[in-house]
């Protein structure tokens, strides 16, 4: 969440609501904690640029094809610049890209969603692509610098892209699901970052399905298969963890006006780990 704000892509379940995406804030008082912090002025609302059109030959999945915006229901050092038009030029071309590749890009039509990419602008923009192909949607997201950023805000982004991959080492067949979040909170806690109540998801021909991944200590029972496919994707934030959602229906920001970065990638369990489905070829 860039500038304390980010277009949310459907995948990140808020914790509170696990019928939808959509994030609901908590309702309860939180304890702000007195740590790293960078408090913003009043965000200032952007425009939505309009739908990109998808070419006839490419195959669509169910919500686009019938045209509702209703969603399913969900069982219980890189740096960028320009931020007045990046959100527009990035959905353009990663957009153009999908296409290219005979791909639909999943965001697209989801819930109403508008854009075929999911971004924020400010001092770190989160870039949320998922494609889908053949029938199977694959889901990653990745948080980059944009202009000047200081130390503080690129130590939060490199730690958060840490506790994504502390969290993929947890998974293996027979694993506990809730060994993942305990192993970012236990990597959180050296750095006194806040986790954000955001969940990953199961995902595969359906965009979002069980298991609910949490990223925190979690009780919750069930143990992992191999075959199966779902995110991990934290979210970290410099202050506290409460956040409201504009009546966009889409943009959260935090209460408390701090920054925050995400890291995401789809894994397939494995009898002895796990593999990175979304890992992109020049980083493997």
């Amino acid at each position: 969440m860039a500038a304390a704000a980010r277009v949310v892509q459907p995948p990140p379940f808020h914790a509170l609501r696990r019928r939808s995406w959509i994030i609901r804030c908590s309702e309860s008082e939180e304890e702000q904690l007195p740590r790293r912090r960078r408090r913003r002025g009043p965000l200032r609302r952007g425009t939505v640029s309009r739908r990109l059109a998808v070419p006839d030959h490419i195959r669509l999945p169910p919500y686009a094809a019938a045209g509702t915006d209703r969603l399913p229901d969900v069982s219980p050092s890189r740096q960028l610049h320009d931020g007045e038009s990046i959100a527009h030029e990035i959905d353009r071309a990663v957009h153009q890209m999908i296409i290219d590749a005979g791909a639909y890009p999943s965001p697209l039509g989801y819930g109403g969603f508008p854009k075929s990419v999911c971004t924020s602008n400010g001092d770190i923009i989160n870039i949320d692509v998922t494609v889908y192909l053949n029938g199977y949607h694959g889901d990653t997201s990745r948080t980059y610098l944009c202009g000047e950023v200081d130390e503080s805000t690129k130590q939060l982004v490199k730690v958060t892209e840490e506790c994504m991959l502390k969290g993929i080492s947890a998974c293996k067949h027979g694993a506990s699901f809730s060994s993942i979040g305990q192993r970012i909170s236990e990597y959180v806690d050296e750095y006194g970052y806040s986790i954000d109540p955001f969940v990953g998801h199961g995902v595969g021909k359906i965009f979002h399905s069980e298991p609910i991944i949490w990223h925190t200590y979690d009780y919750e029972p069930g143990y992992m298969v191999a075959g199966q496919t779902f995110t991990i994707e934290p979210t970290l934030s410099l202050g506290g963890t409460q956040c409201t959602l504009w009546d966009d229906g889409w943009t959260a920001v935090t209460v408390d006006g701090s920054l925050n970065a995400q890291f995401e990638h789809t894994i397939f369990v494995t009898y002895d780990g796990a593999e990175i489905l979304t890992m992109c070829p020049s980083v493997r």
